[in-house]
């Protein structure tokens, strides 16, 4: 385990505050890290671990990855073919990817148990942005989650933008992604038009996984130019005045 403090300006976490917000034991975390799954916690002072949110995203990612089927020998061998200095949103990326090769994934719970998928305590406030986000619908005292979009969600709740721009902002995703997808589709109806159905499935299984990285990974670098820009914009208006 490393011994040298890392100030990232975030807070840190105890391995019980991480297992907690991940909704795993600290055997579990414990576990993972002898497997190593889990990189090692920086060690501060009376030789106590301290865990950054980089682990908390790998801990979100190891559990979809069980989600869908994987062992923990697949899922050593998967996370090894990954940068070693990913950060917490690039792990929540890959997250997302992984999370899209399955269906739906709807489920009934309760408040109590809402708050353990989410890893995390829930005010009322939080469950009505959830609602309100189309994660979560309330239904005769228990909630019907979208498991696949709940982390995503909290994280949404630790932005500090209003609940009318986070909503704005996910139509926008909605209309674009939808109409991206519409042409994605009729360009792999006229590619496979010739082929027998049972082929088409399989095509479809294969691609689903490459086409949405393609579209993450497409969108993260148009964002980041945009957000650059608009940066640079701001730069050059705040040296001229």
């Amino acid at each position: 385990m490393t011994t040298e403090p890392i100030d990232t300006g975030e807070p840190t976490l105890t391995i019980d505050e991480l297992a907690a917000r991940a909704g795993v034991t600290v055997r579990t975390v414990r576990f993972y890290g002898t497997k190593g799954l889990l990189p090692p916690p920086v060690i501060g002072p009376r030789r106590v671990g301290h865990y950054q949110q980089e682990h908390l995203a790998r801990l979100a990612l190891i559990e979809e990855l069980q989600r869908q089927g994987m062992t923990l020998a697949a899922i050593e061998r998967y996370l090894r073919q990954l940068p070693p200095d990913l950060s917490a949103h690039d792990l929540a990326i890959h997250r997302a990817v992984v999370a899209s090769w399955a269906p739906e994934a709807l489920e009934t719970v309760t408040r109590e148990e809402l708050q353990g998928h989410a890893g995390r305590t829930l005010s009322d406030q939080d469950v009505e942005r959830l609602v309100a986000m189309d994660i979560v619908t309330r239904e005769d005292g228990s909630f019907r989650v979208d498991s696949g979009l709940l982390r995503l969600g909290v994280e949404l709740l630790d932005v500090p933008l209003s609940q009318e721009t986070i909503m704005a902002a996910r139509t926008t995703l909605i209309e674009h992604s939808r109409a991206a997808a519409h042409e994605l589709s009729r360009l792999l109806r006229d590619a496979v038009a010739e082929r027998a159905a049972e082929d088409v499935k399989s095509l479809s299984a294969h691609m689903h996984p490459l086409v949405v990285q393609a579209l993450l990974t497409t969108f993260q670098r148009s964002l980041r130019e945009e957000l650059r820009e608009w940066l640079d914009g701001i730069s050059e208006v705040g040296g001229s005045a």
